[in-house]
């Protein structure tokens, strides 16, 4: 029974927002219970947004509310005379802290009815991170940004989705893609525009940050894993005006979890996996945060380590279970806040992923098998250090940022010797030996940005900055026929980038705000021959060893979104993106790749009420110059310019919660792409071998899909049951651009499936991967020297099942 208090405060504080009147009363029945299971709860029957910063208020008991409330009201009820309050800060969001009138209140006579605490009140000093969009480098409503974005909640990542790194984003957001060398080693691709299969020279099409630092320019995805993690953002591309190069499609950013200044905690977790057709695996890991100086310092650190044992076998050597895969990394990071609106960020990010050998197999062997005759291991050492210093003065914000990152990429590949070297088209003869090739990637990059801006809680305001980043990538190569070891040509090239860019929005007529923004790029390039042998001369390469050259860019944007009421948003804009060009080798050749650039239109909606989210866009994209990294008839990878192209994509995405406690969410995504001119070299290959993958892009599918629910339910006062499952189908595409890459890939099924059960601190989870067992060929490639001769895929993993066990404290 609710006093007649609360019922006076309550009836207050709602006769007081006509905004709240408004809101749709629904069945709420959540018991007396712990807050950070309270508003699970809630969250689920009401639809809102409930969050806390605060370990310690999580583990206050909060009084039960059963009856058709809105979610202010059942908030007010729950936390009243608790020692915490809910304050709004957005609609139907809402963030539980402290209260620090709590004790004063019970010292002194109640206020009057009018004058309750209001758990209503705008608080500007509390930013409304739950459904803004911070990846624009200033907060903008969601509501009012005018393109597509996708948000993943850090609170979805357990233990189990998290370690899996960029597959967990990949599973959730049909827009990204990822090729399947095996963690440390991949791509990822956003809304279609994808360029090749390799990690060269090239700089990526998908610009990857961690916190406010990139991570990946010339590298491969260092597929970091998903623990501790506050949220995801992926803005899908072009984002030049913003990111600047290698940008193409779109952006990629985690926000890890910073330190708590005032609250001591952590967590840890363990986890044992058992694998169909292969070894069990292992992984745990442990979470702590400190208050060095109460309210000023604070320390955060993890660590974490898994092995994946293989399911893979080699007939060739008589061996089972090779592709075993181990992992280890940490993190920490220090905050100090002067209580002045001054924030420094300090953090240090590292991880290692070692793969005993290739994920590949041969279809003709029956999926989980292949015939090698060496071992191919690879390994990924990834480390981020930076710093990020935040003032604000009310709504304007200074950032200033560091960061430097390093990647030591290692592969070992399968091939065989060659005969002659007078011909970069000429295939090695059939008799020839068994060769291993290896290749190291080491890559060194800092980045400086220094930007002010302004953001209005309408998604208006404005946004100046300049950066500074420099990019150092070394390829060495070398070949091994016993008793022979020789070194092949490598290449290494350096940028220096200096960027100065913009960005306003303005509402010049009442719900409408149209966004202007401009990118000045110049960009420093040379690459330089490592172990060069003799150079050759064909198909007008150029031979030199060294070369440079200045690029200057300037990318516009215009965006305009229109609020066709609270709920409705309708969107258009125009971007473009672009990546410089650098040296790359085939074989023994030296020549120089071109920049390129792409052009975007798009338009979409986007309608938020309740318990239901819809989004959808469509976009075409002009893409000139492409560069892509292709094979030569060694099994090489070796840069070029392809040609032109477009690309045309449709996406729609939908989130519903018909009962109290379901959630249902869905997505589909459509591309089409298209090859329109060829370079020459491309004209010369396609006369010997008439393919259709001379008119797509590759890595690409034609259509990917999912479809996913959450259900969850309060047991009693100290248990809560939550499942989880999806169903995710990705369609077919190609492996590369040209006669040898053209191998198709894709039309496969993955499903997943978790159970877990809240008690107090501890939670116990049970995850099915792979219901069907599905072999699938999420990617045709394991060793590019073999890509001709042997039917290669990679696997989906065999069925797994894992147990988990979590403790927070």
């Amino acid at each position: 029974m609710v006093r007649s208090a609360s019922l006076i405060g309550l009836a207050a504080v709602t006769l007081a927002s006509p905004a709240l009147a408004r809101e749709e009363r629904l069945p709420i029945d959540v018991p007396a219970s712990r807050l950070d299971q309270a508003v699970r709860a809630l969250g689920r029957q009401s639809g809102a947004s409930i969050g806390f910063r605060d370990i310690g208020v999580a583990r206050v008991r909060v009084n039960a509310v059963r009856g058709r409330y809105t979610a202010g009201e059942a908030i007010y009820l729950m936390l009243h005379e608790t020692g915490a309050r809910a304050r709004r800060v957005a609609q139907d969001t809402f963030l539980v802290e402290a209260d620090p009138d709590f004790g004063k209140a019970r010292e002194s006579p109640p206020p009057a009815p009018s004058r309750a605490r209001d758990p209503y009140r705008p608080i500007p000093d509390i930013p409304p991170v739950e459904i803004v969009v911070t990846g624009t480098k200033r907060d903008i409503p969601i509501e009012a940004y005018p393109g597509m974005v996708h948000i993943i909640d850090g609170d979805q990542l357990n233990a189990s989705t998290g370690r899996l790194g960029s597959d967990a984003i990949a599973a959730t957001t049909p827009s990204v893609v990822s090729t399947h060398l095996g963690p440390g080693r991949n791509k990822l691709f956003v809304r279609g525009i994808a360029d090749s299969s390799f990690v060269g020279p090239t700089q990526s099409t998908v610009g990857q940050y961690w916190g406010n630092s990139r991570i990946t320019y010339s590298a491969p995805d260092p597929s970091l894993k998903l623990f501790d993690v506050r949220r995801i953002e992926v803005l899908e591309g072009p984002q030049g005006t913003l990111y600047g190069a290698g940008s193409l499609g779109g952006i990629v950013r985690v926000v890890p979890r910073a330190p708590q200044l005032d609250t001591a905690g952590g967590s840890v977790w363990a986890g044992v996996e058992a694998v169909s057709h292969g070894q069990p695996g292992y992984d745990g890991g442990a979470v702590l945060n400190v208050p060095l100086v109460e309210d000023r310092l604070g320390l955060r650190v993890l660590a974490f380590g898994s092995v994946e044992n293989g399911y893979i076998d080699d007939a060739g050597r008589g061996l089972s279970d090779v592709n075993d895969v181990d992992s280890l990394g940490g993190r920490a990071s220090l905050r100090f806040d002067n209580g002045d609106d001054l924030l420094i960020d300090t953090s240090l990010v590292g991880q290692r992923i070692k793969g005993s050998d290739s994920q590949y197999a041969q279809r003709d062997l029956g999926g989980l098998t292949r015939s090698s005759a060496i071992q191919q291991p690879y390994s990924n050492d990834f480390l981020l250090a930076d710093v990020v210093v935040r003032k604000s003065w009310g709504d304007i914000d200074l950032t200033t940022s560091l960061g430097y990152a390093y990647q030591n990429v290692s592969e070992v590949f399968e091939g065989s010797a060659l005969t002659s070297v007078s011909d970069s088209l000429l295939a090695p003869a059939e008799t020839a030996q068994a060769a291993r090739f290896s290749q190291k990637n080491v890559i060194n990059m800092f980045t400086a940005e220094v930007r002010l801006s302004k953001s209005l809680p309408d998604g208006t305001g404005w946004l100046l900055a300049t950066s500074f980043l420099r990019n150092e990538a070394k390829v060495s190569r070398q070949t091994e026929t016993p008793p022979f070891i020789s070194p092949l040509t490598g290449v290494q090239n350096n940028v220096n980038e200096v960027t100065v860019y913009g960005e306003a929005t303005v509402s010049p007529a009442e719900r409408l705000n149209v966004t202007v923004g401009a990118r000045a790029a110049t960009s420093r390039l040379s690459g330089a021959a490592q172990d060069a042998v003799v150079p050759l001369i064909a198909y007008n390469l150029d031979p030199g060893a060294k070369a440079s050259r200045n690029e200057t860019r300037l990318l516009p944007s215009l965006a305009i979104a229109y609020q066709a009421n609270r709920d409705l948003t309708l969107f258009a804009r125009y971007q473009e993106g672009f990546r410089p060009g650098g040296i790359a080798v085939r074989r023994e050749y030296v020549q120089r790749y071109e920049g390129d650039r792409v052009r975007t239109v798009e338009a979409g909606l986007r309608y938020r009420t309740g318990g239901l989210e819809l989004e959808t866009s469509a976009s075409w994209t002009d893409w000139s110059n492409i560069q892509a990294d292709l094979i030569d008839g060694f099994g090489f990878p070796t840069t070029s310019n392809v040609g032109d192209g477009n690309v045309f994509s449709a996406g729609f995405s939908g989130r519903w919660r018909p009962l109290p406690g379901l959630e249902l969410d869905g997505a589909i995504f459509f591309n089409e792409s298209k090859v329109t001119s060829r370079d020459q070299i491309l004209v010369q290959l396609q006369q010997k071998v008439e393919s259709e993958s001379f008119n797509r892009l590759p890595n690409i599918a034609d259509k990917t899909a999912r479809v996913g629910f959450t259900w969850s339910t309060l047991l009693d006062d100290d248990h809560d049951l939550e499942l989880t499952g999806f169903a995710r189908y990705v369609g077919k595409s190609i492996l590369g651009i040209g006669p040898i890459l053209g191998q198709p890939q894709g039309d496969y099924l993955d499903t997943g499936l978790e159970a877990s059960l809240r008690s107090g601190p501890l939670r116990f989870s049970l995850a099915l991967s792979n219901l069907l067992d599905s072999t699938g060929n999420r990617f045709a490639l394991g060793s590019p020297f073999q890509v001709r001769d042997r039917n290669q895929i990679t696997p989906l993993k065999p069925r797994s099942l894992r147990l988990g066990l979590e403790f927070d404290f």
